[in-house]
C-alpha cells in the first residue's frame, strides 16, 4: 500500500510539473522589436452573413518611425462581443504583416475591430477597422447585387465576374458611395431600380429591373445598399451592432 501511495505522488507530481511548463509556455514567442504604428494592409470593409467568417483574411502591418515593416513585433486583436479572432494575437512575420481571420457577431450592423501594436515605451497603438454583418434581408440584397448589378456597379473584375463598367459611357455609382447613394430616398431608390434611370432623369444605360425583381427584392437590394454605403447611411431605426 505504501509503495502504491508512493508512485501515486511521483504521478501527480510529474503531471503538475508538465502543467506548468506548459501554462509558463503558454504565452507563446516574446517580441522582439517594437513600432510606431499599425495600418492596413488588406480586409477592412468586408461585408458578410452574421455568425460567418469574412472571406477574406484581415492583415496589417507595423511599421517603425521611418515607415519600414518591422518584423517581431506585437499585434493583438479586440472587438465587440460575438466578434472572433483566429489567431486573436501574435508577432508580425518576416515582412512586418500579421493575419488573422475574423468571425462575424450573430447581430446584424457594422462592426469595429481594433488592431493593437505597442511602441518601446509600452504604449498601446490603435487602429480601427470596420466590418460589416448582413441580417437576412441585406444578404438577399447582395445575392441580388451579385446577379444583377455588380456587372456594372462594380469596377472590379473578379474570375468569377468580368466588369462591363469600363465600356459604360456614363459611370454607374458602386454601391458603396454614400456621399451620393445616401442622398436618394429609398422610394428614389426603388424608382430607378424598378423603371431604369429616365425615371429619375439619369443615364438610359441603367435599365429598368421592375418586371424581373419583386418588391420585396427590390426592398432587399435597397437594404443592402444602405448597409455598406460608405460614409454609413444614417436614419432613424438604423440597427448598429454594439461595441
Amino acid at each position: 500500500m505504501t509503495r502504491l501511495i508512493t508512485i501515486s505522488v511521483i504521478a501527480f507530481s510529474i503531471a503538475l510539473t508538465g502543467c506548468a511548463r506548459k501554462t509558463a509556455s503558454a504565452g507563446g514567442p516574446k517580441p522582439t522589436a517594437w513600432g510606431a504604428a499599425i495600418v492596413e494592409s488588406s480586409g477592412g470593409k468586408q461585408a458578410g452573413a452574421v455568425g460567418s467568417l469574412l472571406e477574406q483574411p484581415v492583415v496589417v502591418q507595423v511599421n517603425d518611425e521611418q515607415g519600414t515593416a518591422i518584423p517581431g513585433a506585437p499585434v493583438e486583436f479586440s472587438g465587440p462581443s460575438g466578434v472572433s479572432f483566429d489567431p486573436p494575437s501574435g508577432l508580425t512575420d518576416s515582412s512586418g504583416q500579421f493575419t488573422t481571420n475574423v468571425m462575424l457577431g450573430g447581430m446584424a450592423g457594422r462592426y469595429q475591430i481594433t488592431a493593437t501594436t505597442l511602441t518601446k515605451a509600452q504604449k498601446r497603438v490603435d487602429l480601427k477597422l470596420e466590418e460589416i454583418a448582413l441580417g437576412y434581408q441585406e444578404q438577399l440584397g447582395f445575392q441580388l447585387n451579385d446577379k444583377y448589378c455588380a456587372r456594372c456597379h462594380n469596377p472590379e473584375s473578379s474570375p468569377e465576374r468580368v466588369s462591363n463598367y469600363d465600356n459604360l459611357e456614363v459611370k454607374p455609382h458602386a454601391f458603396t458611395e454614400g456621399d451620393t447613394l445616401n442622398k436618394m430616398s429609398d422610394a428614389d431608390l426603388t424608382a430607378i431600380i424598378s423603371h431604369g434611370g429616365p425615371a429619375l432623369s439619369k443615364s438610359p444605360w441603367m435599365p429598368p429591373y421592375g418586371y424581373t425583381l419583386s418588391k420585396s427584392d427590390i426592398q432587399a437590394l435597397i437594404a443592402y445598399i444602405r448597409m455598406v454605403s460608405d460614409p454609413p447611411y444614417q436614419a432613424s431605426g438604423t440597427v448598429y451592432a454594439q461595441k
